[in-house]
C-alpha cells in the first residue's frame, strides 16, 4: 500500500508528463503534500510555480491546463486552483472511509516497508567507560533509539552500535588515580561511583601537578603497549561499566546489536595510517601526520600525533572502513552533540578520499545544560541518569496514587514507571533535536499539555470507550459496519489518521523524531474534539459502530507512534 502523498505525487508526475509532453519535467518538484488548513483542501501541490519558468507560461495557466486536461485519480472529488497557481486536492469522503477500513485491517497501519533491502548502522549513546551515565547521555540515547525503532519499522535492516569510549587519554589518569586513591571496599560495593570519584581526584591533581600529568601519560603508553597489569585494570573498568550501562538501558527499553568500543579497532590503526600514506593523503607537519582538507575549506585532520599516538579521527576512520567491509551498509548514522560537527566533517571527508561510498550522516543535537550552566564529569556537577529516572517514577507515582487510589499498589507502580519514563523521553523527543535544552525537573517531568502522559491518557480513555461499548452491546462487532465520514469532525479525524505513514517516513528521513511527536499530539487533540462533540454510544446503530472503529484506529496509531518513540502505553492510568 502506497501512502496518500505517494499516490497523489505519482499521479501529479504522470499528469504533467501527459499534459506537457514536450517539456522535461523530471527534475521538477512535483510532490503533493498535506495542507495545513482545511480551507485549502486536503492536499496541495505548488509544482505550477516551478514549472512555469521551464514552460514559459504563467503559473496559473500551467495549473489550469492540469485541471482541464488531466483525468482525476481515484479518490479525488475535485482539483481546484488557488492563489498564483496552487493545486488543491479535495478527497471524496467515501473513498477516505474505504481507505481507513483497509488501514484498520493492516497490522502496519498502511506504512510501507520503504527500507526493505537496505542496511543502516546507527551509532548512538556511546558513553565513556568508568563514568556513570548522566542526563547529558539522555539525548543521544533516546533520539538514537527512536531513529532505530522507526527505521526497523520502515523495513530497514538496522544495526544499532554502542560505540563505547573505552580507549583514550582518560585511562592514564584513571589507572594512576586508581592505584593512589581507590578504596577497595568502595570499588567492590559501587564500582562506577568509586571510579568517578577516583577520576575527578586524579584530574584535579593533574591540573596542579605537572609531574602527575606526565606520570598519567606514562601509564597510558604502558596500557597502549599491552602492559599486563594496566590491561587487567582496564578490563576490570570496562566490565563493571558494561554491567552498569546494561542496567540503565534495560530500564529505558534500549537494546543494541553491537557493543564495540574504540578499543575494538585499536589494532587496525597502523593499517589506516599506512593506507593514507600509500594513497598520498597523509603528510607530516611538525612531527605529526595530517590530511590536508583545504579544497573542502576545512582545517587539517590530525591522524597521528607527534608522539606516535592516535586520536579519535584515526579510530573513527578505522571504524568506518571496518563497518563498510563487514556489513556493507547503505548508511552509517552517528547521533552525537553539536560540538563534534567539525570532527565529523573532517573524518567523513577523509573516508570519501579513501574511497568509502557508504553514505555517512551526522545527526547532531543541541547540548543539554543546567540553568546555572554546563555540567562536566571532571567538575563533578552532573545529574546521574538513574537519579533522573528515579525522580520521574517517584513523581509519577504520587500522581497515580492521588488520581487512582483504588488501583492495586503493584499496578500503581507499573503505571508510574511507564508514565515517568515516558515523560522523560517525550520531553526530549518532542523538541527539535538541534535545539539547546536547559534541563529543569519541572520541564522534564511535565505531566500535562504536550507530554507523554497526555498521550498515554488519551489511549487509556479510548480503551474505556471500547469497554463501555462491549458492556452495552455484548456480542456486537463494530467491524461488521462500514466506516462513515458524514460529519466534518469525523472526516478530519479520518484524514489525520491516514497521514501517519507519511509523517513517519518524513521523521525517519529527516532524523527528527519530533515530527512524529508533533503528529501524535495533534492526533490526540483532533480525537479529543471528536470525542467531545459527537455522541458515541448514544448514536444510532451503524454510526455508533463507525465511530467506535475510528476510536480503535486512533488508539492503535497513538500506541504504535509512542512505541516507535520508545514510550509504553499502560492500559489504564
Amino acid at each position: 500500500m502506497q501512502t496518500l502523498e505517494q499516490e497523489l505525487s505519482a499521479w501529479m508526475r504522470q499528469a504533467f508528463a501527459a499534459v506537457f509532453p514536450q517539456a522535461d519535467v523530471a527534475a521538477l518538484p512535483l510532490n503533493v503534500v498535506a495542507t495545513t488548513e482545511a480551507a485549502h483542501g486536503d492536499y496541495q501541490c505548488n509544482a505550477a510555480m516551478a514549472a512555469a519558468k521551464l514552460l514559459k507560461l504563467k503559473p496559473r495557466d500551467v495549473a489550469q491546463a492540469i485541471v482541464d486536461q488531466a483525468a482525476l485519480p481515484e479518490g479525488v472529488a475535485r482539483l481546484e486552483i488557488a492563489g498564483p497557481g496552487f493545486l488543491n486536492f479535495h478527497l471524496a469522503a467515501d473513498w477516505l472511509a474505504r481507505r481507513l477500513e483497509a488501514v484498520q485491517g493492516d497490522e502496519r497501519l498502511g506504512v510501507p516497508a520503504v527500507g526493505q533491502g537496505k542496511t543502516v548502522i546507527l551509532d548512538y549513546s556511546s558513553p565513556n567507560v568508568a563514568k556513570p551515565m548522566h542526563i547529558g547521555h539522555i539525548r543521544s540515547t533516546v533520539i538514537g533509539n527512536a531513529l532505530d525503532r522507526m527505521h526497523r519499522f520502515l523495513g530497514w535492516r538496522v544495526l544499532a552500535d554502542n560505540h563505547l569510549g573505552d580507549w583514550g587519554t582518560q585511562f592514564g589518569l584513571l589507572i594512576l588515580g586508581f592505584r593512589t586513591f581507590a578504596d577497595a571496599a568502595a570499588y567492590e560495593a559501587s564500582p562506577i561511583e568509586e571510579l568517578e570519584r577516583v577520576y575527578v581526584a586524579s584530574y584535579n591533581r593533574s591540573k596542579e601537578d605537572e609531574s602527575w600529568k606526565n606520570a598519567a601519560r606514562a601509564e597510558l603508553v604502558k596500557l597502549q603497549q599491552g602492559d599486563a597489569a594496566n590491561r587487567q585494570l582496564w578490563q576490570s573498568f570496562v566490565e563493571h561499566s558494561l554491567r552498569e550501562f546494561e542496567r540503565v538501558y534495560a530500564r529505558l527499553g534500549v537494546k543494541f546489536d553491537l557493543v564495540r568500543g574504540e578499543s575494538y579497532y585499536n589494532e587496525k590503526l597502523p593499517g589506516v595510517i599506512a593506507q593514507l600514506q600509500a594513497q598520498g593523503l597523509a603528510e607530516e607537519s611538525e612531527g605529526a601526520l595530517i590530511v590536508k582538507l583545504e579544497a573542502e575549506k576545512l582545517t587539517p585532520c590530525l591522524v597521528r600525533k607527534s608522539d606516535g599516538g592516535y586520536n579519535y579521527a584515526t579510530t573513527d576512520i578505522a571504524t568506518v572502513l571496518g563497518r563498510a567491509a563487514e556489513f556493507l551498509p547503505d548508511e552509517v548514522v552517528y547521533v552525537t552533540d553539536e560540538r563534534q560537527q567539525l570532527h565529523f566533517k573532517q573524518f567523513f571527508t577523509v573516508c570519501r578520499k579513501l574511497g568509502v561510498t557508504t553514505k555517512l550522516q551526522h545527526v547532531w543535537f543541541g547540548l543539554m545544560r543546567l540553568p546555572e550552566g554546563t555540567f562536566s564529569t571532571r567538575e563533578g556537577n552532573v545529574i546521574k541518569l538513574e537519579r533522573l529516572l528515579d525522580e520521574a517514577e517517584s513523581r509519577a507515582l504520587a500522581i497515580v496514587q492521588q488520581t487512582s487510589p483504588e488501583m492495586p499498589p503493584e499496578q500503581q507502580r507499573e503505571v508510574a514507571r511507564c508514565v515517568g519514563l515516558g515523560a522523560v523521553k517525550y520531553a526530549d523527543l518532542s523538541q527539535n533535536p538541534q535545539s539547546l535544552v536547559t534541563f529543569t525537573w519541572d520541564k522534564a517531568l511535565a505531566l500535562e499539555g504536550n507530554s507523554a502522559p497526555y498521550l498515554q491518557y488519551a489511549c487509556a480513555r479510548i480503551a474505556s470507550v471500547q469497554d463501555k461499548y462491549r458492556e452495552r452491546f455484548p456480542g456486537s462487532e463494530p467491524t461488521t459496519q462500514p466506516i462513515k465520514l458524514d460529519d466534518p469532525i469525523e472526516r478530519g479525524l479520518g484524514l489525520k489518521l491516514l497521514r501517519f505513514p507519511d509523517v513517519l517516513q518524513r521523521a525517519a528521513e529527516n532524523f527528527r523524531p519530533s515530527l512524529l511527536a508533533d503528529y501524535l499530539f495533534d492526533l490526540a487533540q483532533t480525537y479529543s474534539t471528536f470525542y467531545q462533540n459527537l455522541p458515541f454510544l448514544k448514536a444510532e446503530a451503524g454510526v455508533r459502530e463507525s465511530r467506535v472503529r475510528l476510536c480503535d484506529l486512533t488508539a492503535r496509531t497513538l500506541r504504535r507512534g509512542l512505541n516507535l518513540l520508545g514510550i509504553e502505553t499502560p492500559a489504564r492510568i
